[in-house]
Parts: C-alpha cells; sequence; structure tokens
C-alpha cells in the first residue's frame, strides 16, 4: 500500500489484491453499465448487480429493505431493478447524519393512529391490485409505502449512530473532518448489515463523472485517499472484532483504472485494459496479490479477469452460481455473467 493509505495498510493480511482486472469500455457511462450489469449497451434494461443478489436472495429482514445504497451514484444504473422489475432497484439513503428524510412520523399521532391508517391503506391496495391491471413499477411504489411504514418501526433505531461507543465511532474517524461523512456511511453499513440487509452498495464522491477522475492533477486523490482510508480499515476491524468478518463480503473497486501515463502534465485518463479490485472477509484469502499488469501498468497480462469474474467471485462466496443466474424477459433468456473465466479461485479459502 502507498502511504496514502497507512490504515488499509494496517490491515492489508485481510485483503486480496486483484491486479489484473480490465473491462471494455473506457468512458464513464458505458463503463459502469458494463461493471454494473454484466452487459455493454442498453439495447435491453438490465438490472444492477445489486438487485441480481436480492432477487437471488430474497430479503433477511422485515422492516429494513433488502438493497440499500448509501451516496450518490455516478449513475442511475447503479440502482436500477431493471427487467427483474422496480422491486429489487435499490432504496437510496443519503450521506451524512440524516440517512433518511422524513424518516419520523409526526409528533401527533401515536402507534394506534399509525396501525389503523396502515390498515386502511393495505385495503385500499387491495382494492387497487382488483379493479386494475398491475405493472412492476405500480407494485413497487406500493410496496415501497408498506416498506416506509414498517421502517418507521426500527430504522430510526439502526440509522442512529449515536448508540455506538466512542471507541467503535473512533474506529471509521467519525467526529474527524476529512473521514466523518464516509466513516458514517461504512458504519451504518454494518449496523445495516448486522440487521438483515443483504446487499449494501457505497458510493464515495460520486455524481457524475466523480471527484477520482482526475484528469487534471493526481494530487485531487490526496484528500480522497485520506477520507477513505481510516473508515476501511475501521470497518475491517470492527467486522473482524465481532465475528463478522468470514460472513461479511467486503469489495472495494470502480469501473476502470488510471493510465500510466500524463495527462494535461500532471493528471491521468482512463484506462480500462488493467486495473485492481480488492475483496476481504466472506471466505476470502486474505494477504493475497493475484495477477499482474505489464511493465508500464497498462494492460492486465498475468491471469488477466474480465469484470464478470468479480460478479462470479461475489456470486460464489454468497452461495450462488454465476451460471444459474439467469432471468426470462422480453421473449429471451437472460444471464448475469455472459463471458469471462467464472470466480477467482486463487483468492478464495
Amino acid at each position: 500500500m502507498s502511504d496514502w493509505f497507512p490504515h488499509v495498510g494496517g490491515v492489508i493480511d485481510d485483503i486480496a489484491i486483484v491486479r489484473s482486472m480490465w473491462c471494455q469500455e473506457g468512458n464513464h457511462f458505458p463503463a459502469v453499465m458494463e461493471t454494473q450489469t454484466g452487459h455493454r449497451g442498453r439495447a435491453f434494461d438490465h438490472p444492477s448487480f445489486g438487485s441480481w443478489a436480492t432477487y437471488a436472495l430474497g430479503s433477511g429482514n422485515k422492516n429494513l429493505p433488502t438493497y440499500v445504497n448509501i451516496g450518490r451514484a455516478s449513475s442511475p444504473v447503479q440502482l436500477t431493478g431493471g427487467y427483474l422489475g422496480a422491486t429489487y432497484a435499490a432504496t437510496p439513503f443519503q450521506a451524512g447524519a440524516t440517512p433518511i428524510p422524513n424518516l419520523y412520523p409526526p409528533q401527533s399521532s401515536n402507534a394506534r393512529e399509525r396501525d389503523a391508517q396502515m390498515q386502511t391503506l393495505v385495503a385500499l391496495n387491495q382494492e387497487f391490485r382488483e379493479r386494475h391491471a398491475f405493472n412492476t413499477d405500480i407494485a413497487a411504489r406500493v410496496e415501497s409505502y408498506a416498506l416506509a411504514g414498517r421502517m418507521q418501526l426500527s430504522a430510526p433505531e439502526v440509522v442512529d449512530l449515536a448508540k455506538e461507543p466512542k471507541h467503535v465511532q473512533d474506529l471509521y474517524g467519525i467526529g474527524e473532518k476529512p473521514t466523518d461523512e464516509f466513516g458514517r456511511q461504512l458504519l451504518l453499513a454494518r449496523r445495516l448489515v448486522e440487521n438483515g440487509v443483504r446487499f449494501v452498495q457505497i458510493c464515495h464522491a460520486g455524481g457524475g463523472n466523480g471527484s477520482w477522475d482526475a484528469h487534471g492533477d493526481m494530487k485531487t486523490h490526496e484528500p480522497l485517499c485520506r477520507a477513505v482510508d481510516k473508515p476501511i480499515a475501521g470497518l475491517l476491524t470492527d467486522l473482524k472484532q465481532r465475528g463478522m468478518l468470514q460472513r461479511t463480503l467486503v469489495v472495494f473497486t470502480s469501473e476502470f483504472g488510471r493510465s500510466p501515463w500524463s495527462q494535461n502534465t500532471t493528471g491521468r485518463d482512463h484506462n480500462p485494459k488493467g486495473f485492481s479490485s480488492w475483496l476481504a472477509g466472506g471466505g476470502i484469502k486474505g494477504g493475497t496479490v493475484h495477477g499482474a499488469t505489464d511493465e508500464y501498468g497498462y494492460r492486465a497480462v498475468e491471469n488477466p479477469h474480465y469484470y464478470s469474474d468479480l460478479h462470479a467471485t461475489i456470486l460464489k462466496q454468497l452461495g450462488l452460481d454465476h451460471q444459474k443466474m439467469t432471468f426470462r424477459a422480453l421473449g429471451r433468456l437472460f444471464r448475469l455473467v455472459e463471458e469471462g473465466h467464472g470466480p477467482i479461485e486463487q483468492i478464495l479459502t
């Protein structure tokens, strides 16, 4: 690890780094589409990877979403349920002190009134189902309102990070200027996983091309590294101390890497031909380095892995067979993973 990641360097024995990832697309939006859905182009409304996992595994709780996105995504593709249906789309949580807007019911109402309102809503929704043809968007909207009602019962406690001891908050850098926001995102992710949320996607400095898009000067990565370094190490340490790391898979990746040559003197361009991703926990062989690029750091040459291999690896660790991840829609059979070599066995225990 470089000196921009001293805290992650301290937990490197729990991390497996794959230095030979590659993908086809070299521009942000199509690359996000490729790496999120396993497909190139938008001829079909492919679902995001989290939606596939949600569809395959189902919910692990009653009062929280199954698939959560925290932070500003670079593209709506990162959140979509696609042809699986809107029910499997991500539920967006915000970064910061208020992850879920309008979470708390009006103080003027009480639990009995809320129960009566929910029963009335259920009856009205049932009547609507019987009278009108139902499409997935309407079904998802109805379910989202029902989920919102249930979330008011349990989510306030889950998102209340003040309940965490100070030494745990300190692990994530909460209360420190560079690390507070991302630290809150990661601590919230841990609390969501503890409460049965299957899949949590966390976006740092996203929106548009994202702050990591260092065409002008690679020095802009320094404060970004500082913002994520301590929280990442804190998450891995916290999961390990709680006995959760071996059943929680942590994946750190992007849609592509940066070029080894300069751009605008001190910047770097996009490079989909060779970059790194890393994984930890969830049956991953820590302290492992797998694959390599050429001598210039441009192209993956030793054990190259197309992005679908990362998908297949994650699925295997979730107990799923990537070859069986299929769905019939629009008159044809779709597969999540259509290319690649399958799971990256060399990094698995």
